[in-house]
């Protein structure tokens, strides 16, 4: 019988997800193996035999190489930009990310003036034509942050909740569809099993009529070898 799996719960009250899938889903591989004895008719493999096995399992598991196989045609050179090229050097040298200048989402402070002094410096003048743009830049950002928090605050939760669910769908599908996997399995595997069993008098027959011709063969060579000697002997009496 195949354990039905535990589904995976949903509270929208603390909005959480809790069960078995989600905590282990980053323990699961790319395969799963099944591990299941194959064999349901023979003898049972010694201690010291299993060892060896496991042995030469683990050596050949351990020489798999990473690489590409040699038939495999070589990948194709690669062309970054440089401004990709800067970036995986920026990683590679374990470097922050600065790709957004907070400075201009900073207070701004007004430049220094006083009455009519633009007239007579024009460099103050540009200072406030600077500092003006850079307030409407921030007054643009924050009226637009403004809006999404809104939005956020009204759709957010419900969008949130949907993805959820829609999520907890899929879990619920792949669920259903390992256990309609271990169904299967599970159905091979007595399959295999009663296959086995059917004709384990038949396969165990065989092996006694295999081990008696064994025998007779091994008493037949001693026999003849016996003769031989006998033969030798013989001659070398008759010669003597």
């Amino acid at each position: 019988m195949v354990k039905k799996p535990e589904r995976t719960k949903f509270s929208p009250r603390s909005q959480t997800y809790s069960g078995p899938a989600l905590q282990t889903w980053h323990k699961m591989s790319l395969t799963n193996a099944i591990h299941d004895s194959l064999p349901y008719i023979d003898t049972e493999p010694t201690p010291s035999e299993r060892a060896s096995a496991l042995a030469l399992i683990a050596t050949e598991v351990g020489s798999v190489q990473t690489e590409s196989h040699p038939s495999l045609p070589p990948l194709a050179p690669q062309h970054f930009s440089p401004l990709i090229e800067s970036e995986l050097l920026r990683i590679e040298n374990r470097e922050p990310l600065k790709a957004i200048d907070l400075t201009r989402y900073e207070a701004l402070e007004p430049p220094t003036t006083s009455p009519h002094s633009d007239e007579k410096n024009p460099v103050t003048l540009i200072a406030w034509r600077e500092a003006l743009q850079k307030a409407y830049t921030s007054q643009s950002y924050l009226d637009g942050r403004t809006t999404n928090l809104a939005l956020l605050e009204k759709y957010g939760k419900n969008a949130w909740l949907i993805g959820n669910s829609q999520l907890e769908d899929v879990l619920r599908g792949l669920e259903r569809e390992l256990a309609e996997r271990k169904t299967e399995i599970d159905g091979v595997v007595i399959e295999r099993k009663n296959a086995q069993e059917a004709v384990s008098g038949e396969v165990k027959g065989l092996e006694e009529a295999w081990k008696r011709g064994v025998g007779k063969v091994l008493e037949t060579e001693v026999a003849a070898e016996g003769l031989r000697r006998e033969i030798l002997e013989r001659r070398r009496d008759g010669a003597r």
